[in-house]
This record gives structure tokens, C-alpha cells and sequence, in this order.
């Protein structure tokens, strides 16, 4: 019997790892054996010092993913599986991107087709997102009788206007990478054929950035977007810790003032 492919895909690539959801058949829907597969790969990037910046995407050119399988999940409500709801504890995979608050890594979005329901809420808990003009978004949970529990109802009314967000969570209404980039979803959206390159454009200038500022920086706007500005500087955060003290923090000015390009070490 032949092996089946694995439903992600990771490689690492200099200072950049590519995850690429695998089931382009199904236009990457996910399944609880991705997720499971899923969290290994993002155990193993957030160990990995060498990893500076991830880049997330969906196999072939329809779809980043369309979100759950849906077909399984018929299979589990006619098994008598416990319905979902908001968030994925105590389900494969947990805790999923959209739940790993402490990520450090920044993770960039590549969309190309659809990143509807669950795909699109994993654009949504990414750091960057660039897209193909042929980009298409929905989260349509409501027409399915369904909430979108992998944080698409939090995070939303968070990243848009509120009205625009009800608008687009109440009626499950598709918009396009234009309408996307308007509101702010998106860091860019280019023709089909220089996404890649775009992408790379947004990754490579992450990696060539002090790893450990940049750890810093994405953990205080993470923790503090909520805070009153008072709180926020008052507060204390793990990777600043590390960064004011680190070889890094002294290289960076070192390299200006010897006018050179600065060689971090990341401690």
C-alpha cells in the first residue's frame, strides 16, 4: 500500500521555514490528522534558533484552504462526537496557530485562491498576509450553522471596522484581496505570478532583521494592543528581556558606526 503524503509540509530554507498545507484535492481543507501534523511543525520551528520568520501556504493555485473538512465533521456528528465551539482544546493539534499567543516567530500568510472559514481565520492569527489578486475570503460559518470558533469572530471585529466585520460574520458574504487590502487585512496583493516573489520580498527582509528584536517587537505589540499606553510601557516582556542584554542589542549599533552589515547571533 502506498504511503499517504503527509498533510503539511515544512521546509527550511536559510533563516526561513515554508509550511505548506497539503491537500490541494480538497483545496487544503483541514482535518484533525492536519492539525495534529500541524502542531508538531510549529513545536519544532519555534525551537529551532536557525528559523528566524515562517511563511505559511496552501499547495497548487486554487486555495490557501477552505477551512474544516466538512465531510469529516459530518462523520463525527453521525459518530456522536462533541459538537465545537470556540477554540480547539482537548482537540488534535491544540494549541493551533490561531490559539499559540505566544508564538514567537513572525509568520507570514501566502494566499493564492480561496482562505475561506478556518483558512482564513488562520490568515487572520498571521502576523503579515500577502495575497494573489484572484484571492477570494469568507467566513461563511454562519450559513452552515457553525461559529467561527478558531478565533474568526474575535479577531475580525479586532483587525476592521466593527459594522464591516458583523457585516461579513452575520452573512458569510465573499470579498476580494482589493476589498481585503482596503480595510488592512493585507500587508500587499500583486498579480498571480509575482506572489512568490512578493513574498520572499517580505520574508528576506524579516530574516536579515536582528532575531531577536524582532521576537521583542512582535511580543509587545501582541501583549500591549490592548493595554493603556501607560501599562504597556510599565509592562515586562520575556523577549525584551533577552534582547537588552543580548551580543545583538551592541553588534547593531558596532556594525553602523564600522559601516558594515551587522552579523547576529541571536543571544
Amino acid at each position: 500500500m502506498t504511503p499517504e503524503a503527509p498533510r503539511v509540509l515544512c521546509e527550511r530554507d536559510g533563516h526561513v521555514a515554508r509550511v505548506t498545507l497539503n491537500r490541494p484535492a480538497v483545496l487544503n481543507a483541514m482535518d484533525l490528522r492536519m492539525h495534529a501534523e500541524l502542531a508538531e511543525i510549529w513545536d519544532a520551528v519555534e525551537a529551532d534558533p536557525e528559523v528566524r520568520v515562517v511563511v505559511l501556504t496552501g499547495a497548487g493555485d486554487r486555495a490557501f484552504s477552505v477551512g474544516q473538512d466538512l465531510r469529516e465533521r459530518a462523520a463525527l456528528n453521525a459518530d456522536g462526537a462533541a459538537p465545537t465551539t470556540f477554540g480547539s482544546r482537548g482537540l488534535p493539534g491544540w494549541p493551533r496557530l490561531t490559539e499559540r499567543f505566544a508564538f514567537s516567530k513572525p509568520v507570514i500568510a501566502r494566499i493564492d485562491g480561496y482562505a475561506l472559514g478556518g483558512g482564513f481565520e488562520l490568515v487572520l492569527a498571521c502576523d503579515l498576509a500577502v495575497a494573489s489578486d484572484r484571492a477570494v475570503f469568507a467566513l461563511p460559518e454562519a450559513t452552515l450553522g457553525l461559529v467561527p470558533g478558531a478565533g474568526g469572530a474575535f479577531r475580525l471585529a479586532r483587525q476592521i471596522p466593527l459594522k464591516t466585520a458583523l457585516g461579513l460574520l452575520l452573512t458569510g458574504r465573499r470579498f476580494s484581496a482589493a476589498q481585503a487590502l482596503s480595510w488592512g487585512l493585507l500587508n500587499e496583493v500583486v498579480p498571480a505570478d509575482e506572489l512568490d516573489a512578493c513574498t520572499d520580498s517580505w520574508a528576506q527582509s524579516i530574516a536579515r532583521s536582528a532575531p531577536l528584536a524582532v521576537r521583542a517587537i512582535k511580543e509587545a505589540v501582541m501583549r500591549s494592543v490592548d493595554m493603556p499606553l501607560e501599562q504597556a510601557f510599565a509592562t515586562r516582556y520575556v523577549w525584551e528581556e533577552q534582547r537588552m542584554r543580548s551580543e545583538d542589542a551592541v553588534e547593531g549599533p558596532r556594525a553602523f558606526a564600522e559601516r558594515r552589515e551587522p552579523v547576529w547571533r541571536g543571544r
